[in-house]
């Protein structure tokens, strides 16, 4: 598939059909993505595959717990975990305890049948992240994993399969790390699970590039094609 087709017709895809993901496929799916740039050329990333069911029910099972957290800032009007906030001290301005007792409004139980779920898991100890102590949340390691990340979209994409990023299951992180046996240096990054998709998405929605460009600062004028 062309560079940039692929591109623009990356979704995130939630709806599966019961079509497998061979073995093979997904090896090369991971093959092409391995090529991501990284920070030093480290490759801290680590890949769990898991096709267990009982593994993939558990781990929908956390998400589920995450989600409803994360759903009750909408209920709120907030955006969720702002990441504006993530370094105060101040307690979270939802009940997150109340939050985990009501049903998603949404189905998630794809997780437990979707074909694969990736694990995708950072080792801390050996990326950068050159943007700690800043007055702010630290960002930087994240150039070092999601740029891999993004790559096993896309060349899932070109090979005729779809999936999606999800973090939320950090919120039960320790969870996680006792169901796939990882211990600290390693953290989530995201998880990704891949499978058919049930449609074929070929128009995206995003807002033009003047939108979130400008020039020589950031109070400029809107970056255009035009000179």
């Amino acid at each position: 598939m062309e560079l940039s087709r692929a591109m623009r017709t990356t979704p995130s895809t939630r709806e599966f059909t019961d079509d497998p993901l061979p073995d093979d496929v997904l090896h090369q799916i991971l093959d092409d993505a391995r090529f991501a740039p990284n920070g030093g050329n480290r490759q801290g990333w680590r890949v769990v595959v898991v096709r267990d069911p009982a593994t993939k029910a558990r781990i929908a099972e956390l998400y589920d717990l995450g989600m409803r957290e994360y759903m009750a800032f909408n209920r709120a009007g907030l955006v969720p975990f702002s990441a504006a906030d993530a370094d105060k001290d101040a307690p979270p301005p939802v009940d997150l305890e109340a939050a985990r007792e009501i049903p998603l409004p949404m189905d998630a139980s794809y997780f437990a049948t979707v074909p694969v779920l990736l694990v995708i898991l950072l080792d801390l100890a050996h990326v950068a992240a050159v943007d700690c102590g800043l007055d702010r949340l630290s960002l930087s390691a994240g150039a070092s994993v999601y740029p891999f990340a993004h790559n096993i979209l896309l060349a899932a994409r070109a090979a005729g399969y779809g999936g999606h990023f999800t973090t939320v299951l950090a919120r039960q992180e320790p969870a996680l790390r006792e169901l796939l046996g990882y211990e600290l240096p390693y953290a989530l990054a995201t998880m990704i699970p891949l499978g058919k998709p049930v449609k074929e998405i070929t128009k995206l929605r995003r807002v033009p590039v003047e939108e979130f460009t400008s020039r020589e600062r950031f109070d400029g004028a809107p970056f255009t094609s035009r000179s």
